[in-house]
């Protein structure tokens, strides 16, 4: 495998886990009432574990409602099930055609463990960027060893490696503490 094509992959992997922990990020709950909360609810319906947003369109009306409007009305009754299971603290009301979740006001101590469940998937991140960081440098320890490779340009690819990990933890941390910023704005 060439140098290039290793630190390519590398790079790739590393954005991939930033863009992971923004997704998972979007998820945890701020003041505002936000699709991507209830989106990846896991439902049971059709004989099977589906995640809301394949059930249903979801709304943010107001900054602290969502409205859920299943594709099929036989699966409203499963999709409030499934929400009040999720562990999120929401309770929905079935109002004809359509769910509604009013998103109670978040305490000082809620916010507190949102913020450390932010911490917690952020230093997920950093421990898979450095799991890269380390596959990449073995890639590269073989490819000397295989020869063909100069010590020069293998150093070189090191520096490199190291300086993609160091961007995407920084980047990792970055997005860590604008959402702590976020959650914790009363």
């Amino acid at each position: 495998m060439t140098i290039e094509k290793i630190l390519f992959e590398a790079e790739e992997k590393m954005l991939k886990t930033e863009e992971h922990v923004v997704h998972q990020f979007a998820g945890i709950r701020t003041g505002r009432a936000t699709p991507s909360l209830i989106e990846n609810v896991f439902i049971e319906a059709y004989d099977s574990r589906m995640r809301l947003k394949e059930l249903a369109t979801i709304a943010a009306p107001e900054a602290r409602m969502l409205v859920v409007t299943p594709f099929d009305q036989s699966t409203l009754k499963a999709i409030e099930k499934g929400i009040q299971q999720a562990g999120l603290g929401l309770n929905p009301a079935i109002q004809g055609r359509f769910l509604r979740l009013i998103l109670p006001e978040l305490s000082t101590e809620r916010r507190q463990e949102f913020v450390k469940i932010c911490k917690k998937m952020a230093e997920d991140g950093r421990v898979a960027v450095r799991t890269e960081r380390r596959q990449a440098l073995e890639l590269l320890k073989k490819a000397k060893t295989d020869g063909g490779v100069s010590e020069d340009a293998i150093e070189t690819a090191e520096a490199e490696v190291q300086k993609l990990t160091d961007g995407y933890i920084k980047k990792v941390d970055d997005h860590l503490a604008h959402k702590e910023v976020e959650i914790l704005k009363v």
